[in-house]
């Protein structure tokens, strides 16, 4: 590992700690030459998911991408962004441990619903109105009456 102020390669290191559930680790490293130190993080990098969309395109799946329409959804609302990171690393793991490369943009959607139904529900009804395309008012009645 080069230290990111001297560029010198012989760094020590001083902690690590395991992160993300076990998925990644955290080191504290110093360097050998200039003395100072720096924090690394790393992670398994795993094989590309692949999401199929509804119009039949392909694209990478993109964790960011959940965490954004997660917090449109919950704008205003009384949730945290630690859960909005949660409830993405759930999903990501989710689709991961389903052993596929391809993966529908419905099966996505689907987990985080399930997700956002039980932490809040107006959060919930707005993700489902982007996710499910609702047109109208009867589009929001019939979901509700749905899940009742």
């Amino acid at each position: 590992m080069n230290c990111p102020f001297c560029k010198h390669n012989d760094t020590q290191v001083l902690e690590s700690r395991v992160i993300d559930d076990g998925h990644g680790l955290r080191r504290r490293r110093e360097c050998g030459k200039c003395g100072k130190r720096f924090t690394t993080h790393e992670s398994v990098k795993t094989s590309v998911l692949w999401v199929i969309k509804r119009e039949g395109k392909r694209e990478p799946f993109d964790k960011e991408k959940v965490k954004r329409g997660i917090l449109r959804s919950i704008e205003k609302r009384p949730v945290s962004l630690d859960l909005v990171n949660e409830i993405a690393d759930e999903v990501e793991r989710e689709m991961l441990k389903a052993e596929k490369e391809e993966i529908s943009s419905k099966i996505i959607g689907n987990a985080i619903l399930k997700r956002l139904k039980k932490i809040d529900k107006v959060a919930w009804l707005r993700f489902a109105s982007v996710y499910l395309q609702f047109e109208d008012l009867t589009d929001f009645e019939k979901l509700i009456d749905r899940n009742e």
